[in-house]
């Protein structure tokens, strides 16, 4: 397959309201849209590493500049024959997930509008709809945090996840189990603490969490481990996990005994699938998290989880969970409550609305193989 043309579009997308996690708080988010044709198959993908370098390295601005002057050119009009092609031509630049990630989602989209199979049969996923689960950031309350659960378990949400930070934890850990004694739920730290804090993760074992999400450093496995060896509540892997390697040394040093899996921070689908079933192979189950894509990336992020060890519920949410407006029509909802469907279109079905994106636009540029 070769890319004939790449139109890049940095977008900022306001949130309904701010959401707030352990790096801080965010009244946008900032993505990369990416609209790529090939020999007559037009797509629009999307990688979303937020507006500033907070959650990774990466940030709207570095992915878009990536791809207008590095990415982009080193692939454009080239002919591969798979997607690892395109990954190992990408492999003489180092780290960069994210960009890596918005090329790697083009060839996939491509490949399933020239086959005429929605994403996840082109994956090798077989089932057609999963579950989802309800997040809250941190709020301004613990009883309008209660509140919000209460509404999310009334809809039939299977789990819930809260953000959580030093100062805003153990008190509301302890409140939402007294609230809700039968709740699975679990925290997010976005790598907000350090072993110091091992008497803290000590007293969580004692709400009878389903895991805790990426507890340490961002770029740490080892300590994860020694924490997974001290503590009773899985431990789970988010921001720690951006490659493969990454996931294979997570899972020989028994760092965790839970993925996260979000394609734009492992470099793609490609990496996102192999994760998966080397997770599956050690008997490490994932899920599929979300960057608060709009629905461009968002089903993307449906069709992924359609992979059969995905079984904890996903982070993917219905276009009105954080838009006033989203970028795709149909827009997203949820199906019986808590379940997304899988396409049965070709890619996701999603088709982005070229005025919203032209509205949310920050910056473009084109490439083509006359560049």
């Amino acid at each position: 397959m070769r890319l004939d043309r790449l139109k890049i579009v940095q977008v900022s997308l306001p949130l309904i309201r701010p959401w707030r996690t352990a790096y801080g708080d965010h009244g946008t988010v900032g993505g990369v849209l990416v609209n790529a044709c090939s020999e007559g198959a037009d797509v629009w993908v999307e990688s979303t590493p937020f507006d500033h370098p907070i959650f990774c390295p990466e940030s709207s601005t570095s992915v878009f500049f990536n791809l207008r002057d590095i990415f982009g050119p080193h692939v454009i009009g080239k002919d591969f024959d798979n997607t690892a092609s395109v990954i190992n031509h990408l492999s003489a630049f180092r780290g960069n997930p994210f960009a890596k990630a918005a090329i790697d989602h083009c060839f996939w989209a491509l490949e399933s509008v020239k086959q005429h199979k929605p994403l996840h049969e082109l994956l090798g996923a077989e089932r057609h709809k999963v579950q989802v689960g309800a997040d809250f950031e941190v709020m301004d309350s613990i009883d309008d945090l209660l509140a919000h659960i209460a509404q999310a378990i009334d809809v039939g949400f299977p789990r819930v996840k809260l953000k959580v930070r030093p100062g805003n934890d153990t008190e509301v850990i302890r409140a939402v189990r007294k609230a809700f004694s039968d709740l699975a739920f679990h925290v997010d730290c976005n790598g907000g603490y350090s072993l110091d804090s091992l008497s803290t993760f000590k007293e969580w074992d004692r709400y009878a969490m389903a895991m805790i999400e990426q507890p340490l450093h961002h770029n740490d496995i080892l300590e994860h481990a020694q924490l997974q060896a001290q503590i009773e509540t899985p431990v789970c892997l988010d921001e720690s996990v951006k490659s493969v390697r990454d996931a294979e040394l997570a899972v020989r040093n028994k760092a965790c005994k839970v993925i996260n899996i979000k394609p734009g921070r492992v470099g793609g689908l490609t990496a996102s699938k192999a994760i998966h079933d080397l997770c599956a192979d050690a008997g490490v189950p994932c899920w599929v998290g979300s960057m608060l894509e709009s629905g461009v990336g968002a089903g993307i992020l449906i069709e992924l989880a359609m992979l059969p060890n995905f079984t904890y519920p996903a982070d993917i949410f219905p276009s009105t969970r954080f838009y006033h407006q989203d970028l795709v029509s149909p827009q997203i909802e949820l199906q019986d409550g808590f379940y997304v469907k899988a396409s049965t279109q070709p890619f996701t079905g999603y088709v982005p609305n070229e005025d919203q994106i032209a509205q949310r636009t920050v910056r473009s540029a084109e490439i083509t193989g006359q560049s």
